[in-house]
């Protein structure tokens, strides 16, 4: 495990940990967090879905976890696609849906955060212990994590809050997850950089991209990102207006928003 991987063994795994899958050549990861005795708390949009256009496209290239028919479900966790979106457990093989297990990392170098190129494995950010992540995930298994969306409240973000606590305030384009701050950074990298007309050789080009790329990544990471705040669970839930099943009457960003005003 390193700067060219993060993949572990299930022998590695301690309650806490956040984890995470790569899906579909790797286009995407899906992230959770593991609880011990083989189960996983993850976020997913529907029907096993991590992310998803809303056609047919979705089942092909989006599933997040392993197709079980309705009378088929997983014999280990009892998975399967009757079963709500929202925040799920499910055991470790449904969660990993055949893929590879990683592990992502928290309180990273500066170095280390630079020299990993895809967003979505590490932060700068330290993690709470594992007894606060857990709690976290647990109570938000009864009580949901709000409506998916795809870049400001998806999987990632899910699990990046079990693990500090930490919530964006303001009404942002992007959440926590650092696979949708990375999209960003590309276009950023490409289109809004006036550094660009500085140079037309390939090197030159290249290197400013890559500075713009890495800057983006950094200030836009939970630890050095000024619009977050601490919230707990607790109060999370109560001013989102969570219920079981993860409905609530005002968004999410607009609750933290307003915790944020009060503090």
């Amino acid at each position: 495990m390193g700067v060219l991987s993060d993949k572990i063994s299930r022998e590695q795994l301690k309650p806490g940990d956040h984890i995470y899958s790569w899906r579909t050549a790797h286009i995407y990861a899906h992230h959770g967090i593991y609880t011990g005795e083989g189960m996983v708390i993850h976020f997913t949009r529907a029907s096993g879905q991590e992310i998803g256009t809303g056609t047919e496209l979705d089942r092909a290239f989006f599933v997040s976890v392993p197709s079980h028919s309705s009378d088929t479900p997983c014999p280990r966790c009892g998975y399967h696609l009757r079963l709500r979106g929202g925040v799920i457990s499910t055991c470790l093989d449904c969660f990993l849906a055949d893929g590879d297990l990683y592990l992502f990392r928290y309180d990273v170098s500066l170095a280390f955060f630079i020299a990993k190129f895809r967003g979505g494995t590490c932060t700068l950010a330290a993690s709470d212990p594992p007894a606060d992540v857990i709690h976290r995930a647990s109570f938000l298994l009864q009580h949901g994590f709000g409506v998916y969306q795809i870049f400001k409240n998806n999987c990632e973000d899910f699990a990046v809050y079990c693990k500090t606590g930490l919530l964006v305030f303001t009404n942002t384009s992007v959440g926590l997850s650092g696979q949708a701050v990375a999209l960003f950074a590309i276009a950023s990298a490409i289109i809004s950089s006036p550094l660009r007309f500085l140079t037309t050789g390939f090197t030159g080009l290249a290197v400013i991209g890559w500075a713009m790329f890495s800057v983006s990544r950094l200030v836009s990471d939970v630890a050095v990102r000024r619009d977050v705040i601490k919230v707990s669970v607790e109060r999370l839930v109560t001013y989102s207006g969570l219920d079981e099943q993860g409905i609530t009457n005002t968004t999410k960003e607009d609750s933290v928003t307003e915790m944020a005003m009060e503090d």
